[in-house]
């Protein structure tokens, strides 16, 4: 295969790019890599998964960061530990659990961008799942009452709170607390 930025010399770096399950695979040769800056695997500057993520944190939709030539007067800082955003970009890792709320609104557009969501929902096992199911689905139905109160179709808020009922008593039949 061809590098796809020269089509001259033989694409050894491969590269996949998930966004919001749209899957890229870019195939370009060791010179292209380096001249677009991408580090190469085993290489004395070689390739990260740290420079990886300090490339998404460069991501700010908000504008928040520096502009065009303007640098922010105080840099971004977790009051707990003093951890700046740039040291963290450049680490790679935080340096205290202050951090994530003092740094949130810089993390929410990275998770979005390299998860697909903010919001941690995981995988419920078959088996033993029934549980997480009920409570999601209670959730769910919560979340349609109250937009059915908000738009006031009450009769369907009453199906909605009747139907909340009856599966909040077979998870107290259910559960061993």
């Amino acid at each position: 295969m061809l590098c796809q930025e020269c089509g001259k010399r033989p694409a050894t770096l491969h590269f996949t790019k998930i966004i919001n399950g749209d899957k890229n695979e870019f195939h370009i040769c060791e010179t292209c890599a380096r001249e677009r800056g991408e580090g190469l695997p085993g290489a004395p500057n070689g390739f990260s998964i740290h420079s990886l993520l300090s490339g998404l944190m460069d991501f700010d939709p908000a504008g928040k960061g520096s502009g065009q030539g303007q640098a922010p007067a105080q840099p971004l800082r977790c009051e707990e530990c003093g951890l700046t955003y740039p040291q963290f970009k450049k680490l790679g890792r935080f340096g205290c659990s202050s951090c994530y709320k003092h740094f949130g609104d810089r993390l929410d557009p990275l998770f979005k961008r390299v998860h697909g969501s903010t919001a941690h929902v995981g995988k419920i096992p078959q088996r033993s799942g029934g549980l997480i199911k009920t409570r999601r689905e209670i959730d769910r139905l919560r979340q349609e009452m109250q937009s059915s109160i908000q738009k006031e179709e009450f009769e369907t808020a009453a199906k909605l709170r009747d139907e909340i009922r009856l599966l909040e008593k077979q998870l107290q039949g259910a559960s061993p607390d």
